[in-house]
């Protein structure tokens, strides 16, 4: 037995490892994600712990394609996720792993009842990206649910773990929460059009050319990023009090990007990442509070 820092009763020994692994993953989010890091500290302090362990696995995944070091070949980078894969799907069975992020999002998947069944389509669209340099709409379809719907459900079943008729409500819910992941997706690629083509080599909006950018494409692909928000702002409603703050603001956070990205045309966009400023999102959470995550759209809301 131990005690943990600041605490004055004494713990099981594991429970540090939990604590420190928990830590781990709060310091991926803030150090990533200013947008989600924000949204994420609107939850109530147990989704918002699960929350962060699931971005922080999402993320590190991410790096291994997206990031490699300069050392670092392709087929290193595709050992390198076979071995988290291996590693999330015995944590999840074993509840502990000496990966710290790993081992956070396996004690999050255990408890709210996260499966393979979402892992491994996040960790196939991952793995596409080290060989796939372009998609056509179904290959583009099959990456979006593996690498963003599926992160939606996972937050999901963390927003229901402690909810009564939890599976009936996830089943309800489910549609919103996969359209708002393929939207944060879909904005993101357009963000990064450029850079994803240049520094990656890869294409993956069908019929977006990053070396001759199309605004009709452009605005196409706006159109359907409106229809997946709107979609999923239904859904917002119906979310816990609990989580229902923090989505809306992400919601509102991406949909102010997507109403930049209007703005810009596709060229400008290519040149220069399209952002929301501090003070915007501030201003935006803020107004998500003030209406108590209710969608602006939501009948009897003010916007």
């Amino acid at each position: 037995m131990m005690h943990l820092p600041g605490h004055t009763e004494l713990v099981p020994p594991h429970r540090r490892y939990d604590a420190v692994a928990e830590a781990s993953a709060a310091l991926v989010i803030r150090s990533y994600s200013s947008s989600f890091g924000l949204a994420s500290r609107l939850l109530a302090p147990a989704i918002r712990r699960d929350v962060r362990n699931i971005y922080a696995l999402v993320r590190v995944a991410d790096e291994i394609v997206d990031a490699p070091r300069p050392e670092q070949g392709l087929v290193d980078r595709s050992n390198e996720l076979d071995q988290l894969e291996e590693q999330t799907s015995a944590a999840m069975i074993t509840g502990s792993s000496s990966n710290l992020v790993v081992h956070a999002f396996a004690r999050t998947a255990r408890r709210v009842g996260i499966d393979l069944d979402l892992v491994a389509p996040f960790f196939a669209s991952m793995r596409s990206d080290l060989t796939q340099v372009e998609h056509d709409f179904e290959s583009l379809a099959s990456y979006i649910y593996g690498s963003a719907e599926v992160v939606g459900l996972m937050c999901l079943r963390a927003f229901l773990a402690e909810e009564a008729k939890a599976e009936a409500r996830y089943d309800h819910l489910a549609p919103g929460a996969r359209r708002l992941g393929a939207a944060f997706q879909k904005i993101n690629f357009l963000r990064d059009f450029g850079e994803d083509s240049d520094g990656l080599g890869r294409r993956y909006l069908v019929g977006l050319d990053p070396e001759n950018p199309d605004d009709a494409a452009w605005s196409l692909w706006l159109d359907d990023i409106d229809l997946d928000l709107t979609a999923a702002a239904a859904a917002i409603p119906h979310l816990p009090a609990s989580s229902r703050v923090a989505v809306c603001t992400a919601h509102d956070l991406f949909a102010e990007l997507t109403a930049r990205l209007r703005e810009s045309s596709a060229s400008e966009a290519r040149l220069n990442r399209v952002r929301v400023p501090n003070a915007g999102k501030a201003k935006i959470a803020a107004a998500a509070v003030a209406r108590r995550g209710m969608p602006r759209t939501a009948p009897g809301v003010n916007a």
